[in-house]
């Protein structure tokens, strides 16, 4: 396992729609341990392989937060979204994309989601409270869409500017 350079907002290849994955290689079944890695390390509680700059849809989660229990990693290929809750939560979310920055997000609070495994089974369960935010903003990072993209133009625009400077102050340094 290896970590990996986490994507930094503004940059194109966040916006874009990720391609299926159609075969199940030993290549992506490490990529997603290096993710599960980098996820740790940075720490988040979900990564996105456009994040680490593969158009692929795969994502990683673990939304584990009670530190007496056993880390839950789960890995997800090919994520849909099949159900969703007329219900709706509100959370402060964040993203390694675009570290330092939280803004309240509205959702579904709960939702039924089908995937294959890393052993190319296909899956489904339902999601609710934290898990289910941070699979539908992992599922948002396949399809080009940012946390941000939830909020008014003036704080959207606010974000990408800090963004901008934080990038250029990392280039220069």
């Amino acid at each position: 396992m290896a970590k990996r350079p986490i994507i930094l907002h503004p940059d194109p290849r966040l916006k874009k729609v990720c391609d299926p994955v159609s075969d199940l290689s030993d290549d992506l079944r490490r990529l997603a341990d290096d993710m599960l890695e980098t996820m740790y390390d940075a720490p988040g509680i979900g990564l996105a392989a456009p994040q680490v700059g593969v158009m692929s849809r795969l994502i990683v989660l673990d939304c584990e937060k009670n530190e007496d229990a056993d880390p839950r990693p789960t890995v997800m290929f090919n994520p849909e979204v099949k159900a969703a809750s007329d219900e709706r939560n509100i959370y402060e979310e964040g993203c390694l994309s675009i570290p330092d920055q939280y803004a309240d997000v509205e959702r579904p609070s709960e939702v039924t989601v089908t995937w294959l495994d890393r052993d190319g089974r296909l899956q489904e369960d339902t999601f609710d409270g934290l898990w289910a935010t941070c699979v539908q903003h992992e599922i948002d990072h396949l399809n080009g869409k940012l946390f941000i993209d939830y909020l008014g133009p003036m704080k959207r625009q606010m974000i990408t500017r800090k963004m901008q400077k934080l990038k250029r102050e990392k280039a220069r340094a």
